[in-house]
């Protein structure tokens, strides 16, 4: 069976910030070669320096970073809810399914593949997250995201290995060639579903979320930053006006998904 990418739809699929992984170095190690080619044949010169800059592109990494504050209970998320409510845009009904290797070759080196369904199947992403820091309520990640048609999304969660069929994905590209998923195949790890009400305020887009899992209800609040200490304050000061209880969260939702228990508040 044949799968396909869709094109971008929704704000939910673009890609954040980069930053450059040893752009320099391997700009460095790959001179020598071309020197070396040009001596012998100039034309095979300027194909290496295209194929060279075309690689130096690609090892761009979109980083995602984001203020995460874990709210209390059901009575803040309730209360700060209400306190927004005027700044409300869209609310998302989101599933959330996850996926690893046979060996969990993903797990294993702090990576997390996941499909995500929004409004009752109205739109899906792929997504492949890596090398995760959260300090102080502030979450730093890579993240790369891909549409994703749900009816391929779906068939996907009924059978793991279709994750492999997958079109000119770069995402899947760099599970198989990164992390070695191929023959061995895929497992689905089960996952969870959120409640995503969405608010635009003082600049910042604030994303309130009530995270249902199998064990218990995660209430939270996500405010995606370009200069997060700063923006973490003006949230906090909203907060603690309000008298609204809240602490830094210090785990993913997928960490948490994984340890099968709420995190301590």
């Amino acid at each position: 069976m044949s799968l396909r990418l869709i094109p971008n739809s929704g704000d939910c699929c673009l890609l954040r910030r980069t930053t450059v992984v040893s752009k320099n170095n391997l700009q460095k190690k790959n001179r020598v070669t071309v020197s070396s080619a040009a001596k012998h044949n100039p034309s095979l010169s300027l194909r290496i320096e295209s194929r060279i800059r075309s690689h130096v592109s690609e090892v761009n990494v979109p980083v995602e970073v984001e203020i995460k504050l874990r709210l209390a209970d059901s009575s803040s998320h309730q209360k700060l809810s209400d306190l927004l409510s005027s700044y409300h845009l869209k609310t998302h009904v989101q599933e959330n399914v996850f996926f690893d290797g046979a060996n969990a070759e993903l797990y294993s080196n702090l990576a997390v593949l996941r499909i995500r369904f929004y409004d009752d199947d109205s739109h899906c992403v792929l997504s492949l997250k890596a090398k995760p820091v959260i300090s102080g309520g502030i979450s730093r990640i890579e993240e790369h995201e891909e549409p994703l048609e749900p009816t391929v999304g779906r068939a996907c969660v009924a059978d793991p290995d279709r994750l492999q069929s997958i079109e000119s994905s770069k995402i899947m590209e760099r599970v198989r060639e990164e992390y070695g998923i191929g023959k061995i195949g895929f497992v689905c790890l089960g996952g969870f579903r959120n409640v995503r009400q969405v608010y635009e305020w003082k600049g910042l887009k604030l994303e309130l979320d009530e995270t249902i899992f199998d064990f218990g209800i995660n209430y939270e609040i996500e405010c995606e930053s370009e200069e997060p200490e700063r923006d973490r304050n003006l949230l906090e000061e909203l907060l603690k006006e309000n008298g609204i209880d809240y602490s830094y969260s210090e785990t993913s939702k997928f960490a948490v998904f994984r340890s099968g228990k709420l995190p301590q508040f």
